[in-house]
């Protein structure tokens, strides 16, 4: 759990570290569909993360559709302009090699099934991913924000 818990903390800083430098770049405004979406999708994937208890043999159909929804929600944000920022955030969100979503579903179909633990871990390290791209997203300047 320790080792899990430091490569949480290392995106997490990672993820930070991108934000302060990448502050003072012009970033895309405030975007409903986005921020829906995303707190949309978390819920979906804390759901299919519960499965993992199960053989994905019989949950395929469900990480498959959660997948293509998150495909879907990227090439949305990664077509943003000025979208860098939260762009960055989804790749290490999505990333097979990684130690969040992407990571999750590719480790789950790689042993079969997860144990109750491990699942509860990581659902904790993915909600608070997808929580700081959705505050990312609810603090980004609103149209109506800007004065004439």
């Amino acid at each position: 759990m320790k080792r899990l818990k430091s490569h949480f903390t290392y995106g997490i800083m990672i993820m930070l570290i991108v934000l302060a430098f990448s502050s003072c770049a012009s970033i895309s405004r405030f975007d409903q569909y986005a921020y829906a979406q995303t707190t949309s999708i978390k819920v979906d994937a804390m759901n299919t993360m519960d499965l993992a208890i199960n053989n994905y043999t019989t949950c395929v159909q469900k990480v498959q559709d959660l997948e293509t929804n998150l495909q879907k929600l990227y090439e949305y944000e990664r077509n943003r302009p000025k979208n860098d920022i939260s762009v960055k955030m989804w790749n290490k969100l999505l990333n097979k090699d990684g130690h969040l979503l992407g990571g999750f579903i590719e480790r789950w179909k790689k042993l079969g099934k997860l144990s109750a633990v491990f699942i509860s871990e990581s659902k904790g390290q993915v909600a608070e991913a997808f929580d700081q791209i959705s505050g990312l997203e609810s603090n980004k300047i609103k149209a109506s924000d800007i004065k004439n």
